[in-house]
């Protein structure tokens, strides 16, 4: 065995690894800031990172929790004020903007691009250690985390699993692919060796743009509960799904139950995409829902079934 040319090889996967992170931990740094926040309960830290231009920073909700400002301190050395533009505690994130923007903002990805298995680091200020950089790989994709605002519980959904080093004060940080792409904001420690941050996708970019505009996320309700099922399979073959999701509850008067959805109908599809899965519902039913006609196909006694349903504003 050539033990030189063993030894060269895997100097040379050291130094590639090594430059993917260093590359990355260049390219993010810089735009990613220490948070502190004084409220009412004391004093609290995290992470942000600027996602425009104009002074706009992303975190989790639960870091800024009960605060209107706070400061913020970048890589660079400056120092700023910030005020929350908006928090939605239901998937955990804020909008903070500050009066001057003096570092770039990151390139967003796409979360629902990820592989088991691929590189990702993790920018954040863990323990007020700021610009601290980790790199691990993402161990786990489609984890649900609960979250709470007031009496309402929902799941963030698609959640990302990683084994790359978080701990206090990473929350708001950036989680980034091998190209600088920050594909996750770090919202959680599960336990030892396991991080959680939830994904950059269309989803969160529409809670996104609607913090910014509104400072609050506007839901659609269509007043279902259900359960997910295998679908039958002739039924699988005919739709390309092989689960459903069983209708177990219709709340009377609610959007579904005017629209003629029946406890024990299977949906299949909604708005034209497919439902495998209460999260596949949840992810619908965000502002742009509201008030609009909304497709819906239902098996029902091994009959494909068409109906419209009409979702309203959850909470009004």
């Amino acid at each position: 065995m050539d033990t030189d040319h063993t030894e060269r090889a895997e100097d040379a996967a050291l130094d590639a690894y090594s430059r993917v992170v260093t590359g990355v931990a260049a390219r993010v740094l810089p735009s990613v800031a220490a948070l502190s926040v004084r409220t009412a309960r004391g004093a609290g830290a995290g992470s942000a990172i600027t996602v425009g231009t104009d002074g706009l920073l992303l975190t989790s909700a639960h870091v800024v929790q009960g605060a209107r400002d706070g400061s913020a301190a970048f890589g660079d050395g400056t120092e700023a004020r910030f005020r929350v533009v908006g928090a939605d505690p239901l998937s955990d994130l804020a909008v903070l903007r500050v009066d001057e923007a003096t570092v770039p903002p990151v390139e967003l990805g796409d979360a629902d691009t990820l592989r088991i298995g691929q590189l990702v680091v993790a920018v954040g200020n863990p323990m007020g250690l700021a610009g601290s950089v980790t790199a691990g790989v993402v161990s786990g994709l489609g984890r649900s985390l609960p979250a709470r605002d007031g009496r309402v519980t929902r799941l963030i959904e698609d959640v990302i699993q990683t084994d790359a080093a978080l701990n206090p004060g990473n929350s708001g940080g950036a989680l980034a692919d091998s190209a600088g792409r920050v594909i996750g904001v770090n919202t959680a420690v599960a336990g030892y060796g396991l991080g959680l941050a939830v994904p950059i996708n269309a989803t969160t970019r529409q809670i996104v743009d609607d913090l910014i505009a509104d400072g609050r996320v506007r839901r659609a309700w269509l007043g279902v509960a259900g359960v997910p099922v295998p679908l039958p399979p002739e039924v699988a073959e005919r739709t390309g799904q092989r689960r459903g999701l069983r209708v177990v509850e219709v709340v009377p008067g609610s959007p579904a139950g005017q629209a003629g959805i029946y406890l024990g109908d299977v949906i299949l599809s909604a708005g034209g995409r497919q439902v495998r899965d209460g999260q596949g519902l949840q992810r619908l039913m965000l502002g742009p829902a509201i008030g609009t006609r909304l497709p819906v196909t239902v098996l029902r006694r091994g009959a494909l079934v068409d109906v419209v349903a009409v979702p309203t504003e959850l909470g009004r």
